[in-house]
């Protein structure tokens, strides 16, 4: 599906505020309320669309934030995987090039769970090597993730 100049502005729209009413979106874009849903139902079933969630206030967040540099052996990504899904402080987890083989994002609540987790995967069967990163402060927020 090709997204157009209104397309962008209506997901842009949506990034600031996905409970803006459709009435409030039609108005901001200059557009009627029909034709604006008529963008979000094609949005939605086309896949550029996957969800509306909850972008958590740093009150409601967990205060602590470390990203997780993985080299995993040949073929284990199965089993590591695996392992990173189990453990409730792994958020995210993005496979990359170069030295790393993942990227894994951790959010917790004290640093004893975080160092917890940590050895977790530092231990976890098919895991070469890990390093840590752990988040200090935030300097740029864009939101998303």
């Amino acid at each position: 599906m090709q997204t157009d100049e209104t397309d962008l502005a209506l997901l842009a729209l949506l990034g600031e505020n996905a409970r803006a009413p459709v009435a409030t979106l039609a108005r901001r874009l200059g557009l009627a309320r029909t034709t604006v849903q008529a963008r979000l139902d094609r949005l939605e079933s086309s896949g550029t669309i996957q969800g509306y969630s909850v972008r958590l206030g740093q009150a409601a967040r967990a205060p602590l934030h470390a990203t997780v540099l993985v080299s995993i052996e040949p073929r284990s990504a199965p089993t590591v995987l695996s392992r990173l899904k189990s453990l409730p402080e792994v958020r995210r987890v993005h496979t990359t090039s170069g030295r790393f083989d993942l990227i894994v994002t951790l959010e917790a609540t004290t640093t004893e769970s975080l160092d917890e987790t940590l050895d977790r995967i530092g231990e976890a069967k098919g895991v070469r090597s890990s390093e840590s990163l752990i988040h200090l402060s935030t300097k740029l927020d864009r939101g998303g993730h």
